[in-house]
């Protein structure tokens, strides 16, 4: 895929992604502490948040997101750290959104994407680092 392709495809995810975000975001309102609150009132339990180190990831998903790296590695290389990087993070995000919207988790965790890939490709996660010029695929997340 020709890299002004590559580039239009992944903004238009990234935007996507943000707006799915935002979306998530309008359905809160704060409360008189500061903190945010969901305003739905279906009787559903508030999620938890997620501690560092709390969140797990099955078997099929970490394979998932070392599907989704290993190809793109060459054109890490070839785009430099930089490009590289965006299209990593948006990668990312595309990958917690498949995965039951788990972004805000991978954000409060982002050591979780070390953790996995480390146990399901290692190699794969070397050259990723090597690639993106990282001391880790954690410090790579910017979102």
């Amino acid at each position: 895929m020709p890299q002004s392709r590559w580039i239009s495809r992944s903004l238009l995810l990234a935007v996507g992604v943000m707006s799915a975000a935002a979306v998530t975001a309008c359905g809160s309102t704060a409360t008189p502490s500061g903190s945010s609150a969901p305003t739905t009132t279906t009787g559903a339990a508030a999620p938890t948040p997620v501690k560092p180190g709390a969140l797990q990831i099955n078997d099929q998903a970490a394979g998932q997101l070392c599907d989704m790296i290993r190809p793109e590695l060459s054109n890490w290389r070839v785009q430099g750290p930089t490009l590289g990087r965006l299209g990593y993070n948006i990668m990312v995000q595309d990958w917690a959104a498949r995965n039951g919207g788990i972004n805000l988790a991978v954000l409060a965790d982002k050591p979780v994407i070390d953790r996995i890939t480390t146990k399901s490709c290692s190699d794969v996660r070397s050259q990723a680092i090597d690639a993106l010029q990282l001391t880790d695929l954690a410090s790579g997340l910017a979102f």
